[in-house]
């Protein structure tokens, strides 16, 4: 019995294991992980854009409201020059109203030759205020015409007071209209 070890073995009959596939087996596996991947990614972007379409649809959104670039810019910090004083004058109505103004310069931040200049003209400037709102009529002097005013003062002291620098803004501090 010395064939006892060879059960099962036929003659002609193999005993090394069978390999699969070699090279050719690992590319196709590294493909079809691959395709996987791929597959997950659309997937996956195919439902965030239905989702999102979904829910732009559903919701009742604000309306878009163009912005401009007055809104959008941040305002300059500005230093204010306040020393003018108050002003009073009388309106170039046939019945004259009583005007007190108190107003306010703001230049640019840290502008020493601004600050000297408006500092050295400060007798013109208060002429010039008293002259400017004895012109101006009690119409004119309303609030919803504040915005105007101010912008009709800083660019006539601009123009015709301050040589070297300019102001950027005009604050009123007081607006007084007292009619009679």
């Amino acid at each position: 019995m010395a064939d006892d070890g060879l059960d099962g073995l036929e003659e002609g009959g193999s005993t090394s294991p069978v390999k699969k596939g070699g090279a050719g087996g690992a590319l196709s596996s590294l493909l079809k992980w691959v395709a996987i991947a791929v597959g997950a990614i659309i997937l996956i972007v195919v439902i965030v854009v239905v989702t999102v379409n979904l829910l732009n649809k559903n919701s009742t959104g604000t309306p878009s409201v163009p912005i401009s670039d007055e809104y959008v810019i941040q305002r300059e910090i500005l230093d204010w020059y306040t020393s003018i004083g108050a002003i009073r004058t009388k309106t170039s109505d046939d019945i004259p109203a009583s005007v007190v103004v108190d107003i306010a310069l703001g230049y640019k931040k840290d502008d020493k030759a601004c600050s000297t200049e408006i500092t050295q003209r400060n007798i013109e400037l208060r002429d010039f205020l008293r002259r400017y709102f004895t012109e101006k009529t009690i119409a004119e002097l309303k609030p919803q015409n504040e915005q105007k005013l101010k912008i009709e003062l800083r660019n006539a002291i601009n123009d015709e007071i301050l040589s070297t620098s300019k102001i950027k803004d005009i604050s009123f501090q007081q607006l007084d209209v007292l009619e009679q």
